[in-house]
């Protein structure tokens, strides 16, 4: 980074699940299905599923205040907040400020930032600019995605994969040498239609035909999705180092986006990384979307996978197509 700027990186860190875990074994009683398939396809063996009563906002706010809590910070400190989600309460007002009003942060700006898997990367690089430039010192960035919502429980082929989750993180200056080195972001929109909700917004508005076609679900090309991703995983990875003058080789800890053991497998292979410097959680959780990289990101550091001083990667893919890279050298 330019000498004029102020190194920015994560300071705390927090996140949320809803209580409720939906096993293989529920699944199999809902749509034509076995515990062996899905696991065989996608590594995963159970997700959280919010209540009727819980909106993305409530998983925000809680992983919010853990992060807050994490970095030994109050609320009134924070001078912005960004929230990475499809799902938001509802199109208006934002998530972000609802979250701003429930922790206690008045007046704080927010908004919501809108690049599926890949938004809370997309999010932390905007929070990293902002920081570095001088022009905010304290960012909340909120991860968080309810996909059951937008879930089509009779589709055996995307139902298997998704839970509702959220992480958050606290970004601050930090120390030289220390915090968020590079990143590596992208977007095809030529390829759209192979991850998309058709209605809902401007283009084809909700009505009671649209809800009877099924159209505000998630529809998924899954084939063509996996062969992207595959890809992309881990050209986006060797970007994002490369861009700091890095390789693979001096990687501590990969921790991808949490979509699909197979793509996250692939991904470590073209990035040689062995099996203890990739973290896996979606065995437990699924794909939380915007959610899924910053809750693993916790749970790694919770459970005393990071430490200070480690070179961090952080990558992810998403509806857009998009992807979204960070390298980070770990500052708590």
């Amino acid at each position: 980074m330019p000498n004029n700027t102020r190194q920015a990186g994560i300071v705390g860190i927090g996140s949320a699940v809803p209580d409720k875990i939906l096993t293989n074994a529920d699944l199999e009683k809902l749509v034509d299905t076995t515990d062996e398939w899905i696991k065989t396809r996608s590594g995963i063996c159970e997700r959280r599923i919010g209540t009727d009563q819980t909106a993305a906002s409530d998983l925000a706010t809680e992983a919010a205040r853990a992060a807050l809590a994490s970095a030994g910070m109050g609320a009134e400190a924070l001078d912005l907040i960004i929230v990475a989600t499809v799902t938001g309460d509802s199109p208006i007002p934002s998530t972000a400020s609802l979250v701003q009003h429930r922790i206690g942060s008045p007046r704080t700006p927010a908004f919501d930032l809108s690049a599926g898997c890949s938004g809370f990367v997309y999010a932390l690089s905007v929070a990293r600019g902002l920081v570095a430039s001088g022009l905010h010192t304290n960012i909340l960035v909120v991860g968080v995605d309810m996909l059951s919502r937008v879930t089509n429980w009779q589709d055996r082929t995307t139902c298997v994969l998704f839970g509702d989750g959220a992480g958050a993180a606290i970004v601050s200056p930090v120390g030289e040498g220390e915090g968020i080195l590079s990143f590596c972001l992208g977007s095809d929109g030529s390829r759209g239609d192979l991850l998309r909700i058709r209605a809902g917004g401007s283009r084809l508005p909700a009505s009671a035909q649209t809800v009877q076609d099924g159209l505000h679900s998630i529809e998924m090309s899954g084939r063509e999705v996996f062969k992207f991703a595959v890809r992309i995983m881990g050209d986006a990875a060797v970007e994002a180092l490369e861009k700091c003058g890095l390789t693979p080789a001096d990687v501590d800890l990969f921790i991808p986006h949490q979509a699909n053991i197979r793509i996250i497998e692939a991904a470590a292979r073209r990035l040689e990384l062995p099996d203890e410097k990739v973290f896996i959680n979606v065995q437990k959780y699924g794909n939380t979307s915007a959610g899924s990289i910053p809750l693993a990101m916790d749970e790694a550091y919770r459970s005393g996978l990071v430490k200070k001083g480690d070179l961090v990667v952080l990558v992810g893919f998403g509806a857009g197509l998009t992807w979204a890279a960070a390298a980070l050298r770990w500052a708590m």
